[in-house]
């Protein structure tokens, strides 16, 4: 199952509204990046279980 992480689902001051979606390992990987490059957190261990753990599942919508 595709995963999801939100910005708009974290603290932030920049109101940051980037939703990223895809393979769990993927997902992770991009939003560690992310996190880093534009909020300045450090690309961690740490990091990325929170962000592994914030995950949710991608909720198809139908048509």
């Amino acid at each position: 199952m595709r995963k999801v992480a939100d910005c708009r689902d974290m603290p932030s001051e920049s109101g940051c509204t980037l939703t990223i979606t895809g393979e769990e390992d993927e997902v992770v990987r991009a939003a560690a990046e992310h996190a880093a490059s534009v909020h300045g957190h450090t690309d961690s261990p740490e990091l990325r279980a929170e962000i592994r753990g914030s995950l949710k599942d991608e909720q198809l919508s139908v048509r």
